[in-house]
Formats: structure tokens, sequence, C-alpha cells
């Protein structure tokens, strides 16, 4: 039977060279350092960055430090074992946004009326919708363009409020709140996609799945800042 300290130091092997691969260009970096730049742009190990800098010690330690060929100075207990563990299996096997993040997506098009709209976000409590020509996407109106076109329309009747179209309502609101990724991505990729956004100055609202990414295809999910905040809360 294999001792702690082997599983230990097979496993951080692996996770290693999960690392070094994610460095594309700095695979020369020690390994510390390597978490410490990684933990800016990769969920995974910022998550996990703690744990991966006190494993490296203890790595150090298990070799360097050994009674002999068969000895180590310390066993590492079974908890720092499946923790190692359950972090390569995340780092080698990352989830994808599918089927985590599948589900019915409310779509409009854009001759809809906005009482239409109205009526759903009143029902279901829902707040984003893709606007549609046919098949053809035309943007990602939110709550936000929706009362900044009722702020500047605060006289309008009700009948007007039938007759207004999605499409007018549409202009109110701010473009390129919004990106399509393929049911492929990773929800790694998924969490910076709305990381990195904030960085730009801008504020992503949803990523909206498809296939492949492509715009046209059938929506197979949709992702919000608030399911990113809720899936981190889950995993303290």
């Amino acid at each position: 039977m294999y001792k702690n300290s082997e599983k230990f130091l097979a496993t951080f092997n692996r996770v290693e060279k999960e690392i070094k691969a994610l460095m594309v260009y700095r695979k020369d970096m020690s390994f510390s350092r390597s978490v410490r730049i990684l933990s800016n742009s990769n969920t995974i190990i910022r998550r996990y960055s703690e744990d991966l800098l006190e494993y490296a010690e203890l790595r150090n330690a298990i070799v360097h430090n050994k009674v002999d060929m068969t000895h180590a100075i310390a066993e590492p207990h079974d908890s720092v074992v499946e923790r190692i563990e359950l972090i390569e299996k995340e780092l080698s096997e990352p989830l994808k946004v599918m089927p985590a993040y599948s589900r019915a997506v409310h779509t409009f098009q854009e001759d809809d009326p906005l009482e239409k709209l109205l009526t759903i976000i009143r029902e279901k409590g829902i707040s984003k919708f893709p606007i549609y020509n046919e098949r053809v996407f035309k943007g990602l109106l939110t709550q936000k363009g929706i009362t900044r076109w009722l702020a500047e329309n605060l006289e309008i009747s009700h009948s007007v409020l039938k007759e207004t179209r999605l499409r007018d309502v549409l202009t109110y609101q701010t473009v390129d709140n919004y990106q399509f990724i393929s049911q492929d991505t990773t929800q790694n990729d998924a969490s910076e996609y709305f990381r990195g956004n904030i960085g730009e100055g801008s504020r992503l609202e949803a990523l909206l799945i498809t296939k492949s990414g492509d715009s046209e295809e059938k929506l197979l999910g949709i992702i919000t800042p608030w399911d990113i905040v809720h899936a981190q809360e889950e995993e303290k």
C-alpha cells in the first residue's frame, strides 16, 4: 500500500505539470511564482492558491529531508492528500458551463410589444432578455435599458405602452453588455470573462451559451454575474 507521502508527491507532480501547461511561455518559472501569477487569471488557482503554496513547502520538506530512500520525514494527513487530489481533478478535468448552466432562456423578437416583456418580468422575475430579428441577434435588453426608456417617456399613456416595440427600447440599452460562448467553455473561463470585463471599465451583463458560440445558434443557457457569485459562495 502506498504511503501518504508517496500519494502526495505523485499528485503534486501532476498538479505541477498542469500549472506549467497553464504558464505557456514561462514554463521555467518556479512553482510558487507560477501560482501567484496564475491567481490573477485562473479561478481554480486563485481558489486554492494558499493550499498550493503550502503544499510546495511540504513537498520540499518531504523530498529534501528524507531519513532514507523509503522513509519520509513527514507523512501528510489523509485530508491533505484528499485536498490535493481534488485540486488535481479540477485542474485536469475543469467543469464546463454545460450542463451546469443549461436553462430555458426567454427570448423576444424586436417587433414584440414592451408590454409582453414587462409581463414576463412581473411573473418570472427575470431581468435579462435576448432580442432577435427572426434568428439574427439584436442585443441583450435588461432592466437598466427599460428604466432608461421609461425615464425618457414618463408621460406616455397605457395605450402608447402597448404600441411600443422592443426595438425602440433597445436603443436605450448599453451595447456590448453580452458575450456569446460555446457549450465547451469551462466554468473557470466563464468567471474570468466577467472579471476581465470589469477590469476594462465596462460591465458584462450575461454570457449567452450556444453550441459553438455563434449568435445565430439556438440558445442553450445564460450565465449572469449573480450565477458566478452564487457558485463561488457554494464552494466555500
